[in-house]
């Protein structure tokens, strides 16, 4: 099964710090690098280094970053025959600072070209799209090509897996709904319900009023409280594994495209959202985004260290 991503990508531009500093403030950092990053990229790149067929539909610039974005697709051995390239804009960026000891971080971001992927851009793809047997899509992209992507997908009888991050207060519920699988965070579960997230109640309250308004299969992550699956006739607490973090960012994305491999070659929810918690918690043992996702020969031997 080919598994479209339609989604934006960003440079990574990193650095780690002793301590998160204050605003108005400025701290030495002795620790940067450059990655290839952005949502869509990201669970691109980790659900091909799993052994997915990967379909990337994203835009680049022409540009040193653009290039570079291009070449990680490829490099990743994934499919860049819809990654279109424009001249009018510049590639997107993220400014992220971890801070050491807890392996959190605040993050910036210029979408750039993410922004220029209009719903022009997605239907020049339709064709290799019709073919695809999963959809893949994040919020780094414009909401209307969101809408059409969404669409699109319903009208071809085509599973969509819908991670709405970041979060647009602007999206639709309703759209949501439309997808087999929406998977958030309790802060992207309140926007999209505008309903209290904060406990365990009040997070199954708002899954209930998804699931009462047509979603098939709500996923909640909640870090190293593990995951949440609700469906019509479902509610599963799945708890993941504790491990000593030293950098989290990129970790929803390594869940989301670890899930999505597996569950297009298990067709098993459940044993999915295991596989993705593990892997997860596996990205943050190591720094970076796409660099610490692990190949499916590296994450088995990972495990077996367990």
């Amino acid at each position: 099964m080919k598994i479209a991503v339609i989604g934006g990508n960003l440079i990574d531009l990193v650095s780690y710090v002793e301590k998160m500093p204050e605003y108005g403030s400025t701290v030495r950092t002795d620790n940067f690098h450059i990655a290839c990053g952005g949502k869509g990229a990201n669970q691109a790149v980790a659900a091909s280094r799993l052994g997915a067929d990967v379909l990337m539909l994203s835009v680049v610039g022409n540009d040193i970053f653009g290039e570079m974005a291009r070449e990680n697709f490829i490099r990743n051995n994934i499919d860049t025959k819809h990654v279109v390239e424009v001249s009018n804009m510049a590639s997107g960026v993220v400014v992220i600072i971890v801070e050491k000891s807890s392996g959190q971080y605040n993050s910036v971001f210029y979408p750039g070209t993410s922004k220029a992927l209009t719903p022009e851009i997605f239907f020049s793809a339709a064709d290799d799209l019709k073919q695809c047997g999963m959809f893949v899509i994040q919020m780094e992209i414009p909401l209307e090509t969101v809408y059409a992507a969404i669409d699109f997908a319903v009208a071809n009888k085509i599973p969509v897996v819908l991670n709405p991050s970041p979060i647009n207060k602007n999206f639709s519920a309703d759209m949501a709904c439309k997808c087999d699988f929406v998977v958030v965070n309790e802060i992207e579960l309140n926007v999209l319900t505008k309903m209290p997230a904060d406990t365990e109640e009040n997070i199954i309250s708002a899954g209930k009023y998804l699931l009462s308004r047509g979603l098939k299969n709500l996923i909640i992550t909640r870090d190293a409280d593990g995951s949440i699956f609700m469906a019509e006739d479902k509610l599963e607490f799945i708890p993941t594994i504790k491990v000593k973090a030293i950098d989290s960012t990129g970790a929803g994305d390594a869940y989301l495209g670890c899930f999505v491999e597996t569950y297009a070659r298990t067709g098993k929810i459940v044993e999915s959202i295991q596989r993705a918690s593990k892997y997860a918690a596996s990205s943050v043992t190591r720094r970076g985004t796409q660099d610490s996702y692990l190949t499916a020969d590296e994450f088995e031997n990972w495990l077996a260290t367990l």
